[in-house]
């Protein structure tokens, strides 16, 4: 018999011996694909996140299922009843969050939306407190939102109705609102500082969820000294870093414990607090790395969903002249809106949600890591397991939504046209680690959004029959980029 024959037969029994040892060292998970060497269960989902990902993998192997990138084990909870459930049921053992070697590289296990522990406890309850000692869930916030959305509209106002891409304008005035909280003040649009702080959220947020992303994840040790865009990524990750040092440098010279003014201050209030408890966490690392939670997490998140807001008004026109008509019938043209009175704007305020519903800004929930040995459905889940909650499978599930392939405001409404909460509306998450900024994002999409309207009607360039909707899928879903005409309502 030839060496190579016998080699190949070797291989062969090799093979076959690795498959049956999966079979049985797995046989009590979750069902999913066979995970191969290296990549895991790539070879079967694909090594590019799109819309229906994790869609394909559910009709196959049920709500409950098992993913593998590289040697690291998932399980995925897909449709309303298995998300709702696994993440209810389980709050301590699924509190911890999964870590990212990519973004915690350079801020390690810190701050709040990748700290676990004693860490992520103090670090979430400074957060909470501050933003509302702040003016969270009162009037007294508004303001800052509502200066930094007129000047967005006077930049709009300055394009006279002709095409123009409106991203740079909304995501800088969307960090602004988060300078303003964070810093006590906003910068200029044209300020070289900010515009390279601007820069580096879009680099981040472009490399998030890329196949150098997952590499990156899976052989952190090696990417470290490989070529590729993920030197570019780790570089933009320094320049948020240094951005919020150079902020809290500069409030250790003026800030005031006695009159906090901002997140900064209020941080620096309960570090002197806690100065003597032993188990206090606070400390100035910490406190960058908050800020540049707030800064990755917040703007991307709600810039791409004032993007695909835009996007569907003008696509939409019929929906967006009802909103501009319920916002006149309600309100004189020189009254400001608040927050609160969404509650008198139902049609508007179902539109909101419907934009968010239908095109989702995340395709699943920041993915939980299990901190024990737990049973879902009688499937076995180890500790060290990542639970990932498939959102896009809860938002369009059509046992859910009575047309969730439509853009139907209807869904937020009862049939007296008030508007209704939907429980499966889970955009922020749920369970201990819902977002911790929900509250912030659900006030600017409503300022920003009804301001926008109130001045402009959005229009597609001539000659266009609709803008693209088509998705650029990531770790967030944003439009490809566009243009359109903001037609002045007012002088």
């Amino acid at each position: 018999m030839a060496v190579g024959t016998i080699l190949f037969v070797l291989l062969l029994a090799l093979l076959i011996l690795f498959f049956l040892r999966q079979l049985w060292t797995r046989r009590h998970l979750p069902p999913g694909p066979l995970a191969l060497p290296l990549i895991g269960s790539l070879w079967a989902s694909g090594i590019r996140l799109h819309e229906d990902y994790f869609h394909e993998p559910a009709k196959r192997y049920g709500n409950i299922y098992s993913m593998w990138l590289g040697p690291k084990h998932f399980v995925v909870l897909s449709g309303f009843q298995a998300v709702k459930e696994g993440m209810t049921s389980f709050p301590e053992e699924f509190s911890n969050r999964l870590q990212d070697v990519f973004l915690t590289t350079l801020g390690e296990t810190r701050g709040i939306f990748f700290s676990n522990g004693e860490i992520w406890k103090q670090h979430r309850h400074i957060a909470v407190t501050s933003l509302r000692k702040l003016g969270l869930g009162n009037k007294s916030v508004e303001p800052q939102i509502e200066d930094t959305v007129q000047t967005l509209v006077e930049s709009f106002r300055e394009t006279k109705g002709q095409p123009f891409d409106p991203s740079f304008l909304v995501i800088s005035a969307i960090s602004n609102v988060i300078c303003a909280l964070s810093f006590g003040y906003q910068f200029a649009p044209e300020d070289e500082n900010f515009q390279k702080l601007i820069q580096a959220l879009e680099i981040v947020a472009k490399f998030t969820g890329t196949f150098f992303h997952m590499l990156f994840i899976v052989f952190s040790q090696l990417m470290k000294y490989v070529p590729g865009p993920h030197k570019d990524a780790l570089a933009s990750v320094e320049v948020i870093n240094s951005f919020a040092k150079q902020e809290v440098e500069k409030h250790k010279e003026s800030g005031s414990l006695h009159t906090p003014q901002d997140f900064i201050d209020h941080y620096f209030l309960q570090m002197e607090k806690s100065r003597n408890d032993p188990n206090s966490t606070y400390s100035e690392e910490n406190l960058v790395q908050c800020i540049c939670d707030f800064f990755v997490a917040g703007t991307e998140t709600i810039f791409s969903t004032l993007m695909w807001a835009l996007l569907l008004l003008t696509n939409y026109p019929d929906i967006q002249e009802k909103v501009q008509k319920e916002i006149e019938d309600t309100f004189s043209s020189s009254a400001s809106i608040s927050y609160q009175d969404r509650k008198k704007l139902p049609y508007t305020n179902a539109v909101i949600h419907e934009m968010q519903r239908f095109k989702s800004v995340l395709i699943i929930v920041a993915p939980r890591q299990s901190t024990k040995d737990v049973k879902i459905n009688n499937y076995h889940v180890p500790k060290g397991t990542m639970i990932v909650p498939d959102l896009r499978s809860v938002l369009l599930n059509p046992e859910q939504w009575e047309t969730p392939e439509e853009f139907n405001p209807n869904h937020f409404l009862d049939k007296d046209g008030k508007f209704t909460e939907r429980e499966a509306f889970l955009l922020f998450g749920i369970g201990k680690r819902s977002c911790v900024g929900e509250q912030l994002a659900r006030i600017q999409i409503f300022i920003f959004l009804t301001n926008l309207l109130r001045a402009f009607s959005f229009q597609l360039p001539e000659g266009m029959k609709e803008l693209n909707e088509t998705p650029i899928v990531k770790l967030t879903v944003h439009p490809h980029p566009y243009k359109l005409c903001a037609i002045s309502r007012k002088p």
